[in-house]
């Protein structure tokens, strides 16, 4: 048997601006169920939820709340301004009971007598977690309560919420998240709200079934539109006031029509999220050699960065993963050269264009339009990737309507800031994109589009994350901490990796090193080879010749190829073309390999 509804919603709506936000929301939400918020940025979900918990009133319908129900919410940025230390902004409103805030600060691992001005992102959005679940409210409201944790605290606030016993109302850019806590799913579109009996993980196969049909009740519409306009054209002029009704309801329909086609093109709609590879560059990226990196600690130094060798080949997708505070950003900022190391070299390719996005989003003024943020320089048109575009069209491939273009910053949401954020980065031409949790506060909808456009780049990506779905779809090899400021690669995503760590693990405990006392050998042992064999550099002669050969032949048949004639005017040799090129540039790929394998040998035999 269904437990009863804690809230209800009947008819709600509500406009800003006179622009209508909701159209008539209507679901009810009962004790057991964790429910996944879902839409587009700027849909609402945010305002929804202050619907909900009586922060927002809705211009009409009915929200009924069971009476004296409780609500503990964590909005998208807490703010813990005007608090001394985090036990007090915790332990606000829970009338003497400050154990519990101490209880839940200890929970999730952040110091009661903190200075809240001191605290890093993942710190404030675990102690405003510990202040909702310190409440031990009926209902629970989150919105994007992952951003900023580590993988170890996102799985244990997944525990917490599997085990909370009334309502969860969450909003997410997390899938993986969403799939393993959710029972239910809210999809808010065109101002109006769905509701699926299943978890996210079966949201895709559901949205899919409902456009389906909806496109079915479209070409039926059609159909109808088209006979009432032939109708109205034909017969309404001589009898106007007997065919008022059927006048009203050809404008209903027409509405309805264009409501159904909006909302079917909202989730179709493609946004253009392309970056340049920026000019072709040397196999060889970045190469790191025994970079170390050490902070002091107040327990004595903190080596984040141990003896770290490595070399990022042209075209590899690194994710760097790891808990907070493990030196992640720290690592990227030391391989592009932006901080120094203790010891150690990083050596960058002469040719290397980069594009890197930080996770603050610093570079956005909340007092500009996001015109004036797109073009900075003024005028109606930006060059993207050496292009020229109108700031329109480009915004538009971001999902952001014309209207929007005069809107602040500072009144966007944090996934439209986001938005905006990778519109001006990836604006820029690069062979080398660094990302540091490009997926915070995205829908949905721009989190797959920006997967897209990453398996589309031809570049190097570099990117730290904590979502762990999106490593999996995203990057083939990980950087991993294992401790003391030691990192390893792993194959793969993000699954892959915690599966090899674990052997690396395994293997470590296992191996326990016993000194030997060195055996006496008076035997007579070669001398070390210390310079490359004739083999080898007779090889790397035939590729240096080989390599420019493949360079030309694959920029001539590109040339070819981009002559829009060409296929119309002899098909055989498109396809023929289309196939050499393809072949050319796997051979490339071999022969640049094989070089880069028999200097590296060399630079081994020197040393």
């Amino acid at each position: 048997m269904a437990a009863p509804p804690l809230i209800t919603l009947t008819d709600v709506r509500l406009s800003f601006g006179g622009k209508p936000l909701f159209t008539g929301v209507s679901f009810s939400l009962s004790k057991g169920e964790r429910v996944a918020l879902v839409g587009r940025n700027g849909a609402g979900k945010s305002t929804l939820m202050k619907i909900i918990s009586e922060r927002v009133e809705a211009d009409s319908g009915d929200v009924w709340r069971q009476p004296g129900i409780t609500f503990a919410s964590v909005a998208q940025e807490p703010d813990l301004a005007g608090f001394d230390t985090v036990l007090a902004y915790t332990s606000e409103g829970l009338d003497g009971a400050s154990y519990m805030a101490e209880a839940e600060l200890m929970e999730f691992g952040v110091e009661a007598d903190a200075d809240p001005a001191t605290l890093s992102g993942g710190q404030l959005r675990r102690a405003a977690l510990a202040k909702a679940f310190a409440a031990d409210p009926d209902v629970l409201l989150l919105d994007e309560p992952t951003n900023h944790l580590d993988v170890p605290m996102i799985e244990q606030l997944e525990a917490r919420l599997k085990s909370f016993n009334g309502v969860v109302l969450v909003v997410s850019h997390d899938r993986r998240f969403l799939e393993n806590i959710s029972t239910n799913t809210l999809w808010l579109r065109q101002g109006k709200v769905l509701k699926s009996p299943d978890g996210y993980v079966k949201f895709d196969e559901w949205a899919e079934q409902i456009e389906v049909e909806e496109e079915r009740q479209l070409r039926r519409m059609t159909t109808h539109l088209k006979d009432e306009q032939h109708w109205l054209a034909r017969g309404v002029t001589g009898r106007r006031k007997r065919n008022q009704g059927r006048l009203a309801k050809l404008k209903d329909l027409r509405a309805e029509h264009a409501q159904m086609r909006s909302a079917l093109q909202d989730r179709k709609a493609t946004a253009d999220l392309s970056v340049d590879a920026g000019d072709s560059m040397s196999k060889k990226v970045i190469e790191a050699r025994h970079l170390t990196k050490a902070y002091d600690g107040p327990d004595g130094p903190l080596t984040l960065v141990n003896d770290l060798s490595i070399k990022i080949l042209r075209g590899d997708r690194i994710g760097i993963i790891g808990p907070n505070g493990v030196g992640k950003t720290t690592l990227v900022k030391l391989l592009l050269g932006r901080i120094e190391p203790d010891s150690g070299s990083v050596k960058h390719s002469k040719t290397l264009q980069v594009t890197y996005q930080d996770q603050t989003r610093e570079t956005l003024n909340p007092k500009d339009t996001i015109w004036e943020a797109l073009a900075p320089n003024g005028g109606d048109s930006i060059m993207v990737q050496g292009r020229q575009r109108h700031v329109a069209a480009y915004a538009k491939d971001f999902l952001f309507a014309p209207d929007q273009l005069r809107q602040p910053v500072g009144a966007l949401s944090g996934g439209e800031r986001n938005r905006l954020a990778l519109a001006i980065g990836l604006a820029r031409p690069s062979n080398l994109l660094v990302m540091d949790e490009p997926t915070n506060d995205l829908d949905m909808q721009t989190l797959d589009l920006l997967e897209d456009m990453l398996l589309g780049y031809e570049g190097t990506l570099i990117l730290v994350s904590h979502d762990r779905a999106f490593l999996d779809a995203t990057v083939t090899s990980c950087l991993c901490p294992v401790g003391d400021g030691d990192w390893i690669i792993t194959a793969g995503g993000w699954s892959d990796a915690q599966e090899q760590l674990k052997g690396f693990r395994r293997r470590r405990a296992e191996d326990t090193p016993k000194a030997e006392k060195p055996k006496t050998d008076n035997t007579q042992r070669p001398k070390p080879q210390t310079k490359l064999s004739f083999k080898d550099e007779h090889r790397q002669k035939e590729l240096d010749a080989l390599i420019p050969k493949l360079q030309a032949e694959i920029a001539k048949l590109e040339q070819d190829m981009a002559d829009p004639d060409l296929y119309a005017r002899d098909a055989e040799a498109f396809n023929k073309k289309s196939t050499r090129v393809g072949t050319a540039r796997e051979e490339l790929d071999m022969a640049e390999m094989e070089w880069l394998e028999i200097e590296e040998k060399r630079e081994t035999l020197a040393r």
